[in-house]
């Protein structure tokens, strides 16, 4: 697939792009190519700027991507009748990427190139001096850190599928290096890091009289390590705990710096689910001013980077409802933050969520829901749960007396990804039974149930576990199982022994301990049919949407030997090994 195409579908996928149901134009539209801004350190940044041909001033939208403004992603089908209704948009190419000069670096710059872009398309003599930024993924980025920059010019954002902390939400997770996404964006993005060196060598610097002609090199192609990506895949890999090289661009970090109103889309199966959801509790707790704090909101989509739409992996949620389109709703909401207009959404609940298997559209107060109860099912097996023909339970009755589960990990035939909230490979919910086959795999099923059983909120895993080794990974995922045997993926997650006390500083098991683990499996909000059972899956490794652990305290970044591992999980009176789930009333 080309690399513009690929991209296009990852920026496509998490923002839901779909142009359908605008008025007729009101304005015919003004097209300027590659206007230049200078930055406050003297680098030239450009920009499409899309404006109304008419007198008078708009309010801005501002996107500043890294994946070419005037490429597949342009935004066309959305911008035209955007502009057409009274907005200017204006799409940059941040710093190093494309027509802007500078030097790449993801995160580095963009508070201080945002802040910069923001204040200079206040100023423009066609703009009324409101800013509000949109985008998804790395343009969440973009937004989110200008706004921890505080701009006075910029009046909202809307972040979609995006990520809270660039180290637990998009090089790393609990510890194990993501690296399906890691290594599959950064090779993405080095097309154009290719592209630039070559075009500044295709005029030579000196005539060489020294060698043959038939000698003379076209291009100077260098080599991968002087391309910019490589040096910031070489910093993640050399920053793998949560040290001050991360917590410096940490959203999270930095939730009181952020003053203005949010519309934060995240999506169930995206693989910043967890980060989106983050940012609208973080600034609405903790926002720098009493606007941000009242006025975020929140939608959660189905699909996001794992697919656009209501047809995603091998379910269809369609049928009931319509899709929902993402841009309109952004449009609703600027005309309200920077428009002042008022069809209703000030009285509209905040939080919009897809309640997979009724598959329906609900409007709820807050997020987390206030009358989800915490519910535990805790595990039960005569020691034989591994593989989906186990003797694996799930049930709300505390174990008594029971034997451990332990299964054999080896990094040299790790359990694979299949599915879920990834960027790569076939995303969203696949058939599961695929994986379950594995001995490497326990899998615990609850009874069918006997009546619609609602699950919406942060689910956690907390077992009790040890191991033949220094160092090894747990997973934990929720799937569905239906009456006609297909095992649906609903979340899942993961923790690297060595970081179960913190993220900031490893610590090595001792072989045979018992530990007690917490595992953040991520949120969902699922509907169990009657019918239909609730599964947990626990094996070491998700291969390769995380690195594989390889047993030996080592990381896989600098070393390929490894061992097998003997896993352990304890469910019994002392060990109540145990799923804990938001059950809705």
């Amino acid at each position: 697939m080309h690399p513009n195409r690929f991209i296009l579908l990852l920026v496509a996928g998490a923002l839901g792009i779909v142009a359908r149901g605008y008025a007729q134009d009101q304005y015919p539209i003004i097209l300027e190519r590659n206007v230049a801004m200078k930055t406050r350190d003297g680098v030239t940044l450009r920009a499409d700027v899309y404006r109304p041909k008419a007198d008078g001033k708009f309010p801005v939208l501002l996107n500043r991507t890294p994946y070419d403004k005037r490429g597949d992603v342009n935004y066309l089908d959305v911008v035209l009748p955007t502009v057409a209704k009274g907005y200017v948009c204006i799409i940059q190419d941040t710093r190093g990427r494309y027509a802007s000069d500078g030097e790449w670096a993801p995160f580095l710059y963009e508070a201080q190139d945002g802040y910069d872009t923001v204040e200079w398309a206040a100023a423009l003599p066609y703009a009324n001096g409101k800013v509000g930024l949109f985008g998804g993924s790395y343009m969440g980025a973009t937004q989110l850190l200008a706004a921890m920059a505080a701009p006075p010019h910029l009046a909202g954002i809307c972040p979609v599928a995006t990520a809270s902390n660039y180290y637990g939400h998009w090089a790393y997770h609990n510890g194990p290096f993501e690296q399906l996404f890691a290594q599959t964006w950064c090779s993405l993005l080095s097309f154009n890091e290719i592209v630039r060196r070559v075009s500044r060598s295709v005029v030579p610097a000196d005539w060489d009289m020294k060698r043959p002609l038939a000698e003379y090199p076209l291009v100077e192609p260098g080599t991968a390590a002087s391309l910019p990506s490589h040096d910031y895949y070489a910093a993640w890999l050399a920053h793998p705990t949560y040290d001050d090289y991360w917590k410096q661009c940490s959203i999270e970090e930095h939730y009181d710096k952020i003053t203005v109103p949010a519309l934060h889309i995240a999506a169930w199966y995206d693989l910043f689910q967890d980060g989106s959801i983050r940012n609208y509790e973080g600034i609405k707790q903790h926002g720098g001013s009493e606007a941000a704090r009242k006025n975020q909101r929140l939608v959660i989509i189905p699909g996001g980077h794992a697919g656009r739409g209501l047809k995603l992996g091998e379910v269809d949620f369609s049928g009931k409802v319509p899709d929902l389109n993402e841009w309109e709703l952004l449009l609703r909401w600027y005309d309200y933050v920077l428009k002042g207009i008022d069809d209703g959404i000030s009285r509209e609940k905040p939080v919009k969520i897809f309640v997979m298997g009724r598959n329906i559209w609900r409007d709820e107060d807050d997020w987390p829901l206030a009358r989800a109860q915490s519910t535990r099912y805790y595990l039960h097996s005569e020691g034989k749960a591994n593989t989906l023909t186990g003797d694996g339970r799930l049930s709300p009755a505390l174990p008594a007396a029971e034997p451990a589960d332990k299964y054999l990990y080896d990094p040299a035939d790790p359990t694979p990804t299949h599915g879920g909230a990834i960027l790569g490979l076939p995303a969203g919910p696949l058939d599961q039974r695929v994986v379950e086959a594995r001995s490497d795999v326990l899998v615990y099923t609850t009874p069918a149930f006997q009546q619609d059983t609602e699950v919406t909120g942060p689910v956690s895993l907390e077992i009790y576990v040890s191991s033949s080794v220094v160092d090894t990974d747990f997973t934990g995922k929720l799937v569905d199982v239906w009456p006609n045997g297909f095992v649906q993926n609903l979340t899942d997650g993961i923790l690297r022994m060595r970081y179960r006390n913190s993220l900031e500083k490893a610590e090595l098991m001792n072989p045979g301990e018992i530990y007690k683990l917490t595992i953040n499996l991520w949120s969902t909000s699922n509907v169990f049919l009657a019918g239909h059972k609730l599964r947990l899956e626990i094996a070491s490794s998700n291969f390769p949407r995380f690195d594989r652990n390889l047993n030996t305290g080592l990381s896989a970044a600098h070393s390929s030997a490894s061992i097998a591992a003997t896993n352990v999980v304890y469910h019994d009176r002392d060990h109540p090994s145990a799923l804990i789930l938001p059950v809705v009333p």
